[in-house]
């Protein structure tokens, strides 16, 4: 890549982040509920993407872990601990249930090993539902007080959605040095070719193991900031359908690719408030627009523009072999 398109990239990048913060200071209490939200949702797909698009692992239990991470939040923080606690213990708890849940996937693979994650979603939402002395049953959990960060409170929308963003850029920075480090290219040869990745002697157990709990990990993050987001929660929102909008939103925005999770959550979240204005038809018209997409391009969004720029290095690659060819045809 030259000079320019790299420095047009850090521009654009700025830009957004600077958008980011700036903006949303104008937007009404809905609106920054609707950001914030996406924030959320981000962090809970960059979690699935890295199980699904960079270790090729299929789970369809990110929703599950979202609404773990959701009630340990839930019921710490209205027992008066401080969110980074609750926090902690969110994250372990999906830690673990994330470790051990990809015991299957070192039997099982693909569509199998979706009916495993499938079973696991189903069997959590049971518990949120049925086990009221712990989560409040179908009455849920209300009250969830916003933290108070370095002396400043976050009970006003706006705080809190910084509060997010703050913890979606700590997240992406986590993710981005992961899929870089030898960790990430591991889990990369394992979701290219388990056989050739354990002959140069990856340990595709551990591996497999690490994606799941990590990417579990990241949706029980993703929980704890829902909860006090919302300030209520209830079984409804965490079951199979959440698992299967997260789905769609990493295959949507790309599957492997970084950004993938940002844009496939922009479109899951912030596209049908965008398509409201055609009154009872947005839901049909965002489903429509969902299912040309994936027609057209299976690779998602960012899978389009990820062939444009091949194409583009192709056709210069073959200019370059072109005019080489012909000045040393002229000096023969």
């Amino acid at each position: 890549m030259s000079n320019f398109g790299k420095t047009l990239k850090i521009v654009l990048g700025l830009a957004v982040i600077v958008a980011l913060i700036v903006v949303p200071m104008n937007f009404n209490r809905y609106g920054l509920f609707i950001l914030s939200q996406w924030a959320v949702m981000t962090i809970a797909a960059m979690g699935l993407n890295l199980t699904l698009g960079y270790a090729g692992q299929v789970s369809l239990a990110q929703g599950a872990f979202v609404g773990i991470g959701a009630y340990a939040s839930a019921i710490m923080t209205t027992h008066g601990w401080p969110l980074p606690a609750a926090l902690v213990v969110a994250i372990a708890l999906s830690v673990a249930i994330g470790w051990v849940l990809g015991y299957p996937a070192l039997r099982v693979q693909h569509h199998y090993l979706a009916f495993v994650t499938l079973a696991f979603s189903t069997l959590a939402f049971l518990v949120f539902r049925n086990e009221s002395w712990l989560t409040g049953g179908i009455y849920g959990i209300s009250n969830i007080p916003r933290p108070n960060i370095l002396g400043f409170a976050t009970n006003r929308p706006l705080p809190f959605y910084y509060v997010c963003l703050g913890s979606l850029a700590i997240v992406s920075f986590a993710v981005w040095w992961l899929i870089r480090s030898p960790w990430g290219r591991a889990f990369m040869a394992l979701r290219e070719n388990p056989l050739r990745a354990q002959s140069l002697g990856v340990d595709t157990r551990r591996y497999t193991l690490m994606a799941f709990a990590i990417g579990s990990g990241l949706g029980g993050v993703a929980g704890a900031l829902y909860a006090p987001l919302t300030q209520y929660i209830d079984p409804v929102p965490f079951n199979l359908s959440l698992s299967l909008d997260l789905l769609m939103m990493v295959i949507v925005g790309g599957a492997g690719f970084f950004f993938g999770p940002f844009l496939g959550a922009m479109i899951a979240v912030l596209l049908p408030e965008w398509l409201r204005f055609t009154e009872g038809y947005y839901l049909m018209l965002y489903a429509i627009a969902v299912m040309l997409l994936l027609i057209w391009s299976p690779t998602g969004i960012l899978g389009i523009l990820d062939r444009y720029m091949a194409e583009r290095r192709t056709k210069a690659a073959s200019a370059l072999r072109a005019v080489a060819k012909s000045r040393l045809e002229t000096a023969q």
